[in-house]
């Protein structure tokens, strides 16, 4: 969707940032696989505008609502991993598109987007929450879909993956994209009983089911 400079409107922002991406061998492959995996985003759930890789391996781009941006972060999150893992902060607000040539935005969505992952990156350095890796503000007057639900289903999400080990986040990659069990089992070299039982002991049904409704969120 091509910018065009505007008076304020309501959206959800959307900030990512890769996790130690400093430390990364070979950042240059880091920063291809983030590129590939933003592409394929985008092929399924376009953004209001392009995402833009800023300094940093900083990603930011944003949607028409807050449950769009938070599909698309889980989307990358299950792409990137598990060569990369990231954490979002998405900001419901104000966005004002000052200078449509160079993308340049401003208003209090990206500022809630910016507080959100300041917040889950807070929240990661602490063993209970270590494995946050999203986090939703609402508008600054309060309007949005209701931060404390959101943030609930949120963390619950996030305690699920981060305590999957690479397989079932394979398999857990392959449930979202819609492979059937079948398919998942063979392309892991596994049964189609061995997928079930992972699925049921990792709660892998219970993230499709919770993220479709997220998804919704408006």
């Amino acid at each position: 969707m091509k910018e065009t400079a505007s008076a304020p409107v309501f959206r959800a922002a959307l900030i990512g940032d890769l996790v130690g991406s400093r430390d990364a061998a070979d950042r240059q492959a880091l920063h291809t696989r983030l590129s590939r995996a933003l592409a394929a985003v985008q092929q399924q759930l376009p953004s209001l505008d392009p995402p833009v890789i800023q300094a940093g391996d900083e990603v930011q781009c944003s949607y028409a609502t807050v449950g769009e941006a938070l599909h698309a972060g889980f989307l990358l999150r299950i792409l990137l991993a598990p060569e990369a893992d990231i954490r979002f902060g998405v900001g419901w607000g104000r966005v004002e598109v000052l200078d449509a040539q160079r993308r340049t935005q401003d208003g209090p969505a990206w500022w809630q987007a910016r507080a959100a992952i300041d917040t889950v990156e807070a929240r990661a350095q602490h063993p209970g929450t270590r494995y946050a890796r999203f986090c939703y503000r609402s508008a600054p007057d309060g309007s949005g879909p209701t931060e404390a639900a959101v943030e609930a289903a949120l963390l619950c999400r996030d305690h699920l993956m981060g305590s999957l080990d690479t397989r079932s986040m394979r398999i857990l990659g392959g449930l979202v994209a819609g492979r059937s069990k079948t398919e998942i089992g063979r392309a892991e070299k596994i049964s189609t009983s061995a997928v079930s039982q992972r699925t049921q002991r990792d709660g892998l049904d219970v993230i499709v089911a919770a993220s479709a409704m997220l998804r919704e969120v408006r």
